[in-house]
């Protein structure tokens, strides 16, 4: 019998899965009240998975807790969840927590059950309001330092899983390898639920092993890891692929078997994709966001068109209105936890694009960062930073121009080998390929990389603009004083 799922410790046939998914259903149903909120705080691997499943297909609601979270943020989440339970391998993390937590059980595959101490009718009384069809409660950092929890339905997460499984059932893939953390929804789907429906076994070796975290990644100890699991699919967010296509050129050789390579989570510029089916990896861009339940368009081996994100799923439908915004159906939230209301059959999603004539998404970024210059041109950011990424010779690049008579840059290199020269040379070639009132006029040095840990970027990568704006307004307004002054 094949294998269903591989971790650092062990492996588990698809009869033992099985098994090991009726102990943990068995385990949560002793378990009589029906609004009791479990939190899983835990390293990937096959304890998670187990866990995850079987909460999936229970009446309890779950609330992944990304390990990169702040210890402040986990206490928000906690509290805003207002969870009773958590289930994890790292208990000393609890008593950083607010509440009274006690162990009180082994749980299961070596993860703990803690339980918040407090009477049952306190309990009731405090709990927030939260969709009734609520299956999982994800956290996302957005823009803001609070996470907000989006809730999702089983019927909502289902439906993107069976869309998935649909689309990408004829590239027979047998092995996928998991490098993001499990509490990232596009992760815990594809790794938990799409992969395991397509029959393929799938490695979900703890994040120490995948070297891959918020705040950095080690680049031999992940390539170590891909060699060591030869996966046909991998998921990808753009970092990683830059990560990739850097060491291929450096002599690392894929897996001669990889057959397709996800990317999503955050805006994936149209030359990193090319660099990469160039050195041979099989990379194809995506969209999605929480609110939708993840998935909502993919570019795939067969149906693939550059520089757009994919065709849209079979389960969802999109809409552009009159200003340019995506407007999604489908399978979308219940809503936000703790809101007043339901969220409509409709999630705005606040990004702007449009559809083709052949039915492929494109994305131009954010219609909340539209910038409109002094002199009355509409400029999406993301679009020029698509361009300033392109040479590879730019790791971070954030424009600036808002009621700016030009537009302004914020970079950091790729390397500390490149010099100011090389970047003015790449900046250079984005502007001519960008029309006068895109192109970048004046740029400076970020005096560090934007980090998670300095609440810079969110936790996929994209920039928190008016973190870094009030970090570095002297720096900007200083390029626009130059400018003047020259």
């Amino acid at each position: 019998m094949s294998a269903a799922f591989a971790d650092t410790q062990r492996t588990l046939t698809s009869e033992e899965l099985v098994a090991a998914e009726q102990q943990a259903s068995a385990w949560l149903a002793k378990t009589s009240d029906a609004s009791v909120r479990y939190g899983l705080f835990a390293d990937n691997g096959i304890a998670w998975a187990i866990v995850d499943r079987a909460l999936h297909r229970s009446s309890f609601v779950n609330v992944p807790l990304p390990r990169h979270f702040s210890e402040a943020q986990l206490a928000h989440v906690v509290e805003d969840a207002d969870l009773d339970r958590i289930m994890t391998d790292d208990p000393h993390k609890l008593y950083q927590l607010p509440g009274d937590w006690r162990r009180i059980d082994d749980g299961i595959l070596g993860l703990q059950c803690w339980a918040r101490s407090r009477p049952s009718e306190q309990r009731r009384l405090g709990q927030r309001r939260i969709p009734p069809d609520t299956c999982k409660v994800t956290y996302t950092s957005g823009s803001t330092g609070n996470p907000k929890g989006v809730c999702l339905s089983r019927a909502s997460m289902d439906s993107v899983v069976h869309s998935l499984v649909s689309v990408l059932r004829p590239l027979t893939v047998r092995r996928h390898l998991s490098l993001l953390p499990l509490s990232t929804l596009l992760d815990n789907l594809v790794s938990l639920q799409v992969a395991p429906a397509l029959g393929a076994t799938v490695s979900l070796p703890s994040l120490g092993e995948t070297g891959v975290g918020y705040g950095g990644i080690d680049i031999p100890r992940m390539l170590a890891c891909v060699d060591r699991y030869s996966p046909e699919s991998l998921l990808l967010v753009p970092e990683l692929l830059r990560v990739l296509v850097a060491s291929v050129a450096k002599g690392w050789r894929a897996p001669a078997n990889l057959k397709f390579i996800a990317v999503g989570g955050a805006s994936v510029s149209p030359e990193l994709l090319t660099a990469a089916h160039a050195v041979g990896l099989p990379a194809y861009e995506g969209y999605g966001l929480s609110e939708c339940a993840s998935v909502v368009a993919l570019n795939r081996p067969g149906a693939a068109r550059h520089g757009s994100v994919g065709r849209v799923l079979p389960h969802a439908r999109v809409r552009i209105d009159e200003a340019g915004e995506i407007y999604v159906r489908g399978a979308t939230m219940s809503g936000y936890l703790g809101a007043d209301e339901r969220v409509n059959d409709e999630v705005a999603t606040g990004d702007l694009g449009f559809i083709d004539a052949d039915g492929f998404l494109h994305v131009r970024g954010r219609r909340k960062n539209l910038l409109i210059t002094s002199l009355g041109r509409n400029v999406s950011p993301e679009w020029v930073e698509r361009e300033l990424l392109a040479s590879g010779l730019l790791a971070q690049a954030v424009v600036f121009g808002e009621s700016k008579p030009f537009l302004s840059c914020l970079i950091y290199p790729s390397s500390p080998m490149v010099n100011a020269a090389e970047l003015g040379a790449a900046i250079d070639a984005a502007n001519r390929r960008l029309p006068d009132y895109a192109q970048v006029r004046r740029w400076a040095l970020l005096p560090q990389p934007l980090r998670l840990a300095d609440e810079t970027v969110t936790a996929n990568g994209r920039t928190r603009r008016d973190v870094v704006f009030s970090r570095y307004q002297n720096l900007i307004e200083d390029m626009y004083v130059d400018a003047i002054a020259s």
